[in-house]
């Protein structure tokens, strides 16, 4: 047997200890799931189910069935038809309220008529088509407009008061008027009529919010603040008897 020298002994033991520490090198690594690399990071919510999960529940039933979430708008269009409604007159009626209506099947077919002849003059851009509908003439049966003279033709006045050569701005301004609710004054008198627009026999005071809509589509927030001032609806209105006369088409009080 050969026994080491003690420099011998010192080399076995550090090439021994080398040995050892390589060797455990070459261990394989354990193995993880890839689960276990990533754990997650969001909290169990109810049933086990993630938080994450759960908010975005919403979204999804949002795109399932949005029709519970986003309401549907209601038209705009005719969303005052078949209504009515009272308020003082300022007409000569024996103080009776005027009847304010938005449905014009409820007025006679002689109005009826008349309004859609009017209306279809007006849509024209042809101020010569209301001629035959003003009784023109002279007499009781002329409809009156705005004029010094009231004997003057009315279809002469109405094309000097258009802010345009040809009287398209005052046709404008007839459809738009005949487009509104009316009121219905004087009743059971000799007064009777159907006047357009409707704010012509309403307190400008007392207008709601869809009423200004309706006033503010004839005039401007300008002529508006004017009218409060003023004290009443001053611009242009119509007048139509219940046996289908066109009584006026005045401005003013």
């Amino acid at each position: 047997m050969h026994i080491l020298s003690g420099n011998e002994s010192r080399h076995s033991i550090a090439l021994l200890a080398a040995a050892m520490f390589f060797g455990s090198l070459a261990q394989p690594l354990p193995s993880f799931a890839f689960s276990q690399l990533n754990p997650p990071t969001t909290k169990p919510g109810v049933h086990g189910k993630s938080a994450q999960r759960s908010n975005d529940r919403p979204v999804e039933e949002a795109l399932e069935a949005p029709s519970k979430t986003l309401p549907m708008p209601d038209p705009l269009i005719n969303s005052q038809a078949g209504q009515s409604s009272t308020t003082p007159s300022n007409a000569p009626n024996g103080g009776k309220q005027a009847e304010i209506l938005f449905d014009i099947s409820k007025v006679p077919e002689p109005v009826r008529k008349l309004r859609e002849m009017i209306v279809e003059a007006a849509a024209s851009g042809e101020l010569e088509r209301l001629r035959p509908l003003m009784n023109v003439g002279g007499g009781l049966n002329q409809t009156q407009v705005t004029a010094d003279d009231p004997g003057e033709d009315p279809i002469k006045t109405l094309h000097d008061l258009s802010g345009d050569p040809d009287g398209i701005e005052i046709l404008s301004i007839l459809l738009d008027i005949m487009s509104t609710g009316f009121a219905h004054i004087g009743q059971g008198t000799s007064d009777e009529m159907y006047v357009w627009p409707y704010f012509a026999e309403k307190d400008i005071k007392t207008l709601t919010a869809p009423e200004k809509v309706d006033l503010m589509r004839i005039v401007t927030a300008g002529d508006f603040s004017d009218m409060l001032e003023f004290g009443g609806y001053n611009f242009y209105r119509v007048g139509i008897t219940p046996d289908g006369k066109w009584k006026f088409f005045t401005s003013g009080e």
